[in-house]
């Protein structure tokens, strides 16, 4: 998704291009990702001469959020505190992102 919210209309082939640029990856894995996404309603397609060309259907902060919040429901029943406990455990944030997160929950009281 990073990549089509980057590029705008892509095809499978570009997305693999870009995605090979940083690591091995398989064309195909690309093709069924890309299909996984279209399914789920984050991507659409339409035909192009001989290629699908791909859009994304809705902006990354609402697809990320949509995302998490799944995300904290599976893992967490739903509960954002242990992520966050976790995070913060395993010092995966760093001090201008725990003053960031400080800030937010002052804001939001």
């Amino acid at each position: 998704m990073k990549v089509v919210w980057q590029k705008g209309d892509v095809t499978v082939r570009n997305v693999y291009e870009t995605l090979l640029e940083r690591r091995k990856i398989a064309y195909t894995s690309v093709m069924t990702m890309m299909k996984i996404l279209e399914g789920k309603g984050h991507l659409k397609r339409r035909r192009e001469e001989r290629a699908f060309v791909y859009r994304a259907t809705r902006p990354e902060t609402a697809v990320v959020r949509s995302m998490v919040r799944e995300f904290v429901d599976r893992v967490f029943d739903g509960s954002a505190q242990p992520l966050l406990v976790h995070l913060v455990k395993d010092r995966r944030l760093t001090e201008e992102e725990l003053d960031e997160i400080t800030r937010l929950i002052k804001e939001s009281e």
